[in-house]
């Protein structure tokens, strides 16, 4: 296990360069003049212009700016953006608020979720099951930008149940974002363990544990529900890479200042240095979240083993 975790870390060396690559290329390819739109519908002076392209090595090739930008991770700078302010200070006084979110959103998902997949899979064909897989659907099928909008609508304009906008009622006011962050994959959740738990029930073992007298609720909790959890897991693990970065749009919506509105306003003023430095951060937390997965794999089922 220990050298599968070790190869596993030295992967994302690869992983994390051709990431932070990829998206300095996509930023270096919008269109626009990043350095004239600074001034807005009064330019800047072509002498100050000059200056700010020097100091941020905008008229150097892509792979001469990419080098550049590395070499200054290297060495623990992450660059600033166009007002002066360090990158790093941005991730760091932003990094606690998509944290937060990211969590609120998880917990939605695996309480709700979980809970609502374990229900419907126990009594599949009742009316519950029927109402799980219709609301499900209905949500995997309506994008996350117009659910934000809705929900933000109905739930905190009209009836005023939850803040507007904004973080200004503390850990209340990440709720309704956090619960439209998750709303997608708390649908595949429920899905997901609605199907595993009816597959586990039909399973040879569980037929053996019920001829041995054991009562149902011993059947599920000891014998299905800890293999039926093992996919879940697996989803719930890699999912949290998806959550982090669908967070661009949710904090968007609700004016959240996170990673996810900084990572927003730096494309659209192409500041690569900002993009390329949190999204780099996202790519990290991803690949280690699915280590973590891969390593809860061997606690959940102990015939699973990495050598």
């Amino acid at each position: 296990m220990g050298r599968y975790v070790a190869r596993r870390l030295l992967l994302t060396i690869p992983v994390l360069i051709g990431a932070s690559l990829l998206i300095f290329a996509m930023v270096y390819a919008l269109p626009g003049d990043p350095v004239r739109a600074l001034g807005g519908d009064r330019p800047l002076p072509e002498a100050v212009q000059a200056q700010i392209r020097a100091e941020f090595n905008l008229d150097d090739p892509l792979l001469i700016q990419y080098g550049k930008y590395v070499l200054g991770l290297v060495q623990g700078d992450f660059g600033t953006d166009f007002a002066g302010r360090p990158v790093l200070d941005t991730i760091s006084s932003r990094l606690p608020v998509t944290a937060t979110l990211t969590a609120v959103a998880i917990v939605f998902e695996i309480i709700i979720g979980i809970a609502a997949g374990v229900l419907a899979g126990l009594r599949r064909g009742s009316f519950f099951d029927n109402l799980v897989l219709v609301t499900t659907t209905l949500v995997v099928s309506i994008p996350v930008l117009v659910l934000g909008f809705v929900s933000q609508y109905a739930l905190a304009v009209r009836l005023g149940l939850f803040p507007v906008a904004g973080i200004t009622q503390g850990l209340y006011s990440y709720l309704l974002p956090g619960f439209i962050l998750a709303a997608t994959s708390l649908a595949y959740v429920a899905r997901l363990t609605r199907t595993s738990l009816a597959d586990s029930l039909r399973a040879d073992y569980v037929r053996t544990a019920r001829a041995k007298g054991l009562d149902r609720r011993t059947v599920v909790v000891r014998h299905t529900l800890r293999n039926s959890l093992i996919p879940v897991v697996t989803f719930i693990g890699a999912d949290i890479g998806g959550l982090l970065g669908g967070a661009i749009i949710t904090e968007s919506v609700f004016n959240i200042p996170g990673l996810g509105r900084a990572v927003f306003d730096a494309i659209s003023r192409q500041e690569g240095a900002v993009v390329v430095g949190i999204v780099t951060l996202l790519v990290f937390f991803f690949i280690f979240f699915n280590l973590v997965v891969d390593v809860l794999y061997a606690v959940l089922d102990p015939r699973i083993r990495y050598e």
